[in-house]
């Protein structure tokens, strides 16, 4: 059995401004340098650590450092495990996307597991990618306990892995917050969540996505 540590980012400047980041590489904000902090305390206490991947997005990478400096390991920064494409969304504000792109957005914000961004990625292709990306590095790493440092989305998409819930229903899965910690695992070609969207940890620091997300 592989043991996968999902710890989404801090906080970000994308996320403290309302914008859509997507594949923008965006730094943490003080407050999520503070919650990358308090998560990495959290992962120490409680696991032991074997490798650590994350994102090459700065946020995502610079979140799962935080447990790599203290423990004087690597990070494996991986392309295919950054958020989604959002192509002519990114950089613009949710509020701006309801207006100009209010047809497609309101896919996303109703019905994500069917939804597309203009110019990058539909949720069901940037689903493929995700899995692929992070079955890899459970097939990598049998017996092994794995940090990944990630985005909201792709957490969701492995949620819905783990449930069983098709992509197409991802719009039954709720966000999880900044540097919250999901732990799924993967034995025997199954997947199984053993803790989801925990941010206790986080206490008053604690953040979340805005509503029209």
């Amino acid at each position: 059995m592989v043991r996968i540590i999902l710890e989404r980012h801090g906080q970000s400047c994308a996320n403290k401004k309302g914008i859509f980041a997507g594949q923008l590489d965006v730094e943490l904000t003080e407050t999520g340098e503070k919650q990358a902090d308090l998560s990495a305390q959290y992962i120490l206490n409680n696991y032991k650590v074997d490798k650590i991947y994350a994102s090459d997005l700065k946020r995502a990478y610079n979140t799962a450092k935080v447990v790599a400096d203290r423990l004087d390991m690597e990070v494996i920064p991986i392309k295919k495990l950054r958020e989604i494409n959002a192509g002519k969304w990114d950089g613009k504000t949710f509020d701006d996307l309801e207006v100009i792109f209010d047809k497609e957005y309101s896919v996303w914000l109703t019905d994500i597991g069917r939804a597309e961004c203009p110019g990058g990625e539909t949720v069901k292709q940037f689903s493929e990618r995700i899995i692929s990306a992070i079955t890899d590095i459970a097939k990598e790493n049998e017996d092994k306990t794995v940090l990944i440092g990630i985005h909201a989305t792709p957490i969701r998409v492995m949620q819905c892995v783990c449930k069983n819930v098709p992509i197409e229903d991802m719009k039954t899965v709720p966000w999880v917050t900044n540097a919250s910690i999901t732990v799924i695992n993967y034995d025997n070609g199954k997947w199984f969540i053993e803790l989801e969207s925990y941010d206790e940890h986080i206490g008053e620091f604690k953040t979340k996505l805005q509503a029209n997300v």
